[in-house]
């Protein structure tokens, strides 16, 4: 298992991805599946932080379903 350190920069961004790609299929209640866990969190913390998505307007989702949908 690799150390886990808190993610500050987009460097240590891609690495925790490249980490996270190495071992996603790593099996269930082994320390890569921990380590695994713990990543993610790290990684979806660090998303929001500095790379927000706003929610779509009521006219951009009614836009994006009748698209969806072919209408």
């Amino acid at each position: 298992m690799a150390t886990i350190k808190p993610i500050r920069s987009d460097e240590d961004y891609r690495a925790a991805l490249d980490r996270v790609h190495e071992i996603f299929q790593a099996e269930p209640g082994s320390p890569e599946s921990d380590e695994l866990e713990l990543l993610v969190s790290l990684v979806e913390l660090y998303e929001l932080r500095h790379y927000p998505i706003d929610p779509p307007t009521a006219i951009g989702a009614i836009e994006y379903e009748m698209d969806e949908r072919g209408m």
